[in-house]
């Protein structure tokens, strides 16, 4: 009580002392005071040494030091993200309510008057640790663990117990020959296990499997989780350097030890597969260049490819390759060309080439035998003021072929020339080898969002068939001022997930989402600003309650309709066939389903509790068959609800 009764006493002296302290915290505090403090509601927790942390971390060196980084305490997912670094005014409103300014933290004490928080501060800035934080890494550390190889990255669509690509695979097939679920047994699935973040982001993710093990990205956050438990093997947290446009991040890639990763702030970061560490980190992007990365990038040999997003902000994109060994840059193909470099002919002013967009913001596709990568070329800016920007816009809204060791143009297709309705081509998977008019046919399968899938022949480049797969009404009507109907919307056609193919049975498994919407172009012509929207207009979509989605199976020989499921929701999740002929995908009513790859039939509906618009996959781990499904908001655009999730399924 004698205690109690002293401190009481303090406290009071200390609130007297801040009703006299103008503002949100004392100028500068008293460090005797903020000692008394510190032993009365900090030291139960927290050490005031260097190098000894409890229940907390040391505050030792706390100034200055980037929250959720001290080298030898885990600290909470909450805090890794919060982005703070510790100054007066960040402590301040911390210590003020810790929850509203970092929410999930398990920080639970507060400090009501500003004169305290002001003086234990002040004690705290005496705590000196400059061994405090986490030491940057060397430049191109080696990893702890090996693999995958480049032998098992070009087997993998034979792989059945792990998903190492985006797509599965180079040819991104998003197909696994595994039979232990089947129709007559896929309604006895049930969650075995389910991973929840603690901090909100969009979930577009595509999880990779490998050795037993699950790597997930979710915006800021790189997890590895152990694949059938999802028990949490280690989080990395990268502490973003630049401006962040847009947070979306859709999927890392894996070889040799290393999970390679971009980052919303333009970084190509390398980590520890085994321990989640940073090997190393290279700015290849910026917000100042209208730029950031969200799409998955590919490994091949020790090259990593990959490209900006940001179109819609009117950036000069490329796609280009780098070191996996350290990030050093190896070769870059401009997108939008540079004046003078073919392509540039089709742009009449020379002048849009500086903000012509083309962004990479979905998965590549490799012909590893051939050495031919396959680039999905974005949507043109501005997007919908098309007098910007006279000509075909190339390589907008193109397949773009290169050799994947130089970077050289072998050849392009472009779907949508002078595109003004936001309609990327966004998927250049799957690729495979099928038998058309009595001949074997190496061919890729190309779908954007103008709502068409395209099947193209890999040696000649010409179309075999088009096929709708969503609603398609007024698409060749320009946007005008007053604004025209169209169908797709902005939202409509093929957005991040691509089809699924079926080898079995030469089957197209292809998601879609129908929704439409009002084009309009702005009186003038608009500016390109920094870190600003450069569309020359707008969209309105339809009501939300008006918008669904399809699953089209197709012939993949002759694209003929096989049957079509359909969703009450966008499909924009990932899609998976399987050897025993179910369909793997989800909604954005929160449901997990399984259908029947024959006839289209629901076999198997669960409830995550949050929407399903990223990556599903299947795999197998010492001889059972499961299914992850991610889960959790999608976007701002599609909206959704839940913290960012994986389910795994399995039978009983």
């Amino acid at each position: 009580m004698q205690i109690h009764q002293v401190w009481r006493d303090r406290f009071l002296r200390a609130a007297l002392m801040s009703v006299l302290v103008s503002g949100p915290a004392a100028a500068a505090g008293d460090v005797k005071l903020g000692a008394e403090i510190f032993d009365a509601q900090c030291s139960a927790c927290h050490a005031n040494q260097a190098g000894v942390n409890g229940v907390g971390p040391s505050l030792a060196g706390l100034s200055g030091r980037k929250a959720g980084l001290l080298a030898g305490f885990k600290f909470s997912n909450a805090l890794q993200h919060s982005g703070l670094t510790w100054d007066a005014a960040s402590f301040d409103t911390f210590m003020t309510d810790p929850g509203k300014a970092v929410p999930g933290t398990a920080m639970a004490i507060m400090l009501p008057a500003a004169a305290d928080r002001a003086n234990l501060y002040a004690y705290l800035e005496t705590l000196k640790d400059t061994a405090a934080a986490i030491p940057a890494p060397s430049e191109a550390s080696a990893p702890s663990l090996k693999g995958p190889t480049q032998a098992e990255l070009e087997s993998a669509q034979t792989s059945t117990d792990s998903w190492l690509y985006a797509s599965h695979d180079y040819a991104g097939t998003r197909y696994v020959g595994l039979r232990q679920i089947k129709p007559s047994n896929a309604g006895s699935l049930r969650p075995v296990c389910i991973y929840r973040s603690e901090q909100a982001s969009n979930v577009q993710t595509s999880p990779l499997v490998y050795n037993g093990i699950m790597y997930l990205t979710f915006a800021r956050t790189t997890i590895a989780i152990d694949a059938v438990t999802c028990r949490e093997v280690w989080t990395y947290v990268w502490q973003p350097k630049g401006h962040e446009i847009s947070p979306t991040n859709r999927g890392a890639a894996i070889k040799d030890g290393r999970l390679i990763r971009g980052t919303a702030d333009g970084y190509l970061i390398a980590l520890d597969l085994g321990k989640g560490t940073l090997l190393w980190s290279r700015e290849i992007a910026s917000a100042a260049s209208s730029q950031y990365i969200s799409a998955p990038p590919l490994i091949y040999d020790d090259l990593v490819v990959i490209g900006p997003a940001g179109a819609d902000f009117g950036p000069k994109n490329w796609v280009g390759a780098f070191k996996l060994s350290n990030g050093d840059a190896v070769w870059k193909f401009n997108l939008i060309p540079d004046p003078g470099e073919p392509g540039a002919q089709t742009w009449a002013d020379q002048a849009a080439l500086q903000h012509g967009g083309g962004s990479i913001w979905t998965p590549l596709s490799l012909d590893a035998k051939a050495g031919v990568l396959f680039v999905p070329v974005g949507n043109p800016a501005p997007d919908f003021y098309g007098a910007a920007r006279p000509g075909d816009n190339l390589y907008t809204n193109s397949i773009v072929a290169l050799d994947v060791r130089t970077g050289k143009l072998l050849w392009h297709r472009q779907t949508v020339p002078h595109d003004e309705h936001d309609s990327d081509l966004s998927q250049v998977s799957p690729l495979f080898t099928t038998r058309i008019a009595g001949t074997r046919r190496d061919v890729i399968a190309v779908s954007g969002k103008d709502g068409l899938l395209r099947l193209i022949d890999r040696a000649s480049h010409g179309e075999y068939y088009k096929i709708e797969i969503t609603t398609r009404t007024n698409v060749d009507a320009a946007p005008t001022v007053d604004g025209v109907h169209r169908c797709p919307g902005l939202l409509g056609g093929m957005e991040w997930s691509g089809p699924a193919y079926d080898p079995v049975h030469n089957s197209l498994f292809v998601p879609a989402v129908d929704w439409c919407g009002v084009f309009k172009k702005t009186a003038d012509a608009p500016k390109a600003m920094k870190e600003a929207h450069y569309y020359g207009g707008s969209v309105t979509s339809d009501p939300r309650a008006q918008s669904k989605g399809w699953l089209t199976a197709l012939d993949a020989a002759t694209g003929k309709v096989r049957w079509k499921y359909a969703s009450p929701t966008p499909l924009v999740a990932g899609v998976v066939a399987t050897a025993g002929g179910v369909i793997f995908t989800g909604d954005l009513n929160n449901n997990f389903l399984a259908l029947d790859a024959r006839t289209g039939r629901k076999l198997y509906q669960f409830n995550t509790g949050g929407s399903i618009g990223g990556g599903v996959i299947s795999y197998a781990h010492d001889g059972k068959q499961f299914v992850a499904a991610t889960s959790g908001t999608v976007s701002a655009f599609f909206g959704g609800s839940g913290l960012p999730a994986v389910i795994v399924f399995a039978l009983p």
